[in-house]
This record gives structure tokens, C-alpha cells and sequence, in this order.
């Protein structure tokens, strides 16, 4: 691509940007822990914006804050100073269980790990969440379906997680990340665990959720082909973007 091209390219990005809702806000965050009398800065004063239907990676080395930036946002940690706005709710001014309401309405989690419970299906799995809402049971059952066709696991509802690939069980809980239609989706290295064919499938999918469905993605990875199918890549490095 020639630089005018790539200069023309990126204005017409800013301008797209700039009609759509912005879901994270985030202003001079910073995190600090105390071990014992030593102090710890895991993040230094970031800021970071991203608009509906925004696909981010964050990158850099372990001890580099990524994790904890990712779970700043998700509103599963605390700053220690700045603003961090998501979806237009100021977490940081939030109760735990005004977080726990806010995480359960409009995050969806995705991560390394599985987290199935084993002795449920894959429908009975992506249902977990809707169990804390008001919805009836029909309605719990008609949602997970949907999610689960949605990852193209339509023939696998009643199969429990034993019986799935690696790939497969990843699928199950990125349906159970969407099935409450969050206006977030979190992953925490959503493809570690999975084979080169496997991740590429899931990264596939992820890129779908961000297209067809307008979700904004942001995403911790040490896998550069991950990363290269987000639209943005953020370094991160002792705490502040390189």
C-alpha cells in the first residue's frame, strides 16, 4: 500500500470511528501494589479509547500489565488512580456489587482456560449466565441455542465438554461470552491452549463477533497472528505503551 494510500485510509477510519459509540474510556489509569513495604507500579498513567466494533490486541512481555489492564476494564480489579469508563458506567466510582451487576450486563468473558463445568452440556454451560437474570427458562434455552449456532456448534448442544475438541470447548465458552449480548468482550489469551488450525478458527470467529455483529474486542496475547487480526495493537512495557 503507498503512503497516500495508507494516510487515506486512516482518515477514513477516523472519521468511521468518530460516529460510533465509545465503549472503553480510559484516562491516566494507573495501578499500584504493595508487597509488603516494596511498592509496585503495574501500570503508569495509560489512556485508551475504543469505539463500538473496535477489535484491540494488547501485547508485551509477562509483568507488563497487560492482564491487569485487561481486568481494569472488565471491572474485575480496581485503579489505584484515573477514570475508566465502559459502555458510559464509571467503574471506578462503582460498589462490588454494582460491578458485579455491570460485569454480568455488558462483558463477556473469554479466556485461556475453559472454565466448562463438566458435568453440564455445552447448552447447559452457555445458559450459566442468564441465570442471573430474570428470563424463564425457555427463553434461557432458546438464547443458548442461538449463541451456541452463532459458533457453529448447532450439532453439538447436548455434547458435554469431554466429548468436544480443545477448539471446540473454546467455541462453547465464546458462546457463553455472547449469549447476554455484552457490549464488551474480553479475552485473556483466547487461543494459548489450541493447536495453529484451532486458534486460526477462533481468531476467525472472534473477527465475526467484531464485523457482523459490531462487538468490541479487546484481547490480551503473546501470539503475533493473533494480534495481527485485531485493527489495533497496543505494546505494552513496565507499565505504559511503548
Amino acid at each position: 500500500m503507498t503512503q497516500a494510500g495508507s494516510v487515506a485510509e486512516a482518515a477514513s477510519n477516523t472519521q468511521d470511528l468518530g460516529s460510533k459509540a465509545v465503549v472503553i474510556d480510559v484516562k491516566g489509569l494507573s495501578k499500584t501494589y504493595f508487597r509488603g513495604k516494596e511498592k509496585l507500579d503495574v501500570l503508569r498513567d495509560l489512556s485508551l479509547t475504543a469505539h463500538e466494533g473496535e477489535f484491540i490486541a494488547l501485547m508485551g512481555p509477562s509483568g507488563s500489565g497487560k492482564t491487569t489492564l485487561l481486568n481494569i476494564i472488565a471491572g474485575l480489579d480496581r485503579p489505584s488512580s484515573g477514570s475508566v469508563r465502559v459502555a458510559g458506567a464509571d467503574l471506578a466510582g462503582m460498589s462490588d456489587s454494582a460491578l458485579a451487576g455491570f460485569r454480568a450486563a455488558n462483558v463477556g468473558f473469554i479466556f485461556q482456560t475453559y472454565n466448562l463445568l463438566p458435568v453440564l452440556t455445552a447448552r447447559e454451560n452457555v445458559e450459566l449466565p442468564l441465570l442471573l437474570t430474570n428470563l424463564g427458562s425457555a427463553e434461557r434455552r432458546r438464547r443458548a441455542e442461538t449463541a451456541l449456532k452463532v459458533v457453529g456448534l448447532s450439532e453439538r448442544m447436548d455434547h458435554y465438554p469431554r466429548q468436544l475438541s480443545g477448539g471446540q470447548e473454546q467455541r462453547v465458552t465464546i458462546a457463553r461470552a455472547i449469549v447476554t449480548d455484552p457490549k464488551l468482550i474480553v479475552a485473556d489469551e483466547p487461543t494459548g491452549d489450541l493447536d495453529r488450525d484451532s486458534a486460526d478458527e477462533i481468531l476467525s470467529l472472534l473477527r465475526k463477533l467484531q464485523t457482523e455483529f459490531k462487538k468490541t474486542i479487546i484481547m490480551v496475547t503473546h501470539d503475533p497472528a493473533a494480534a495481527e487480526s485485531a485493527g489495533t495493537v497496543h505494546h505494552l512495557d513496565k507499565g505504559k505503551f511503548k
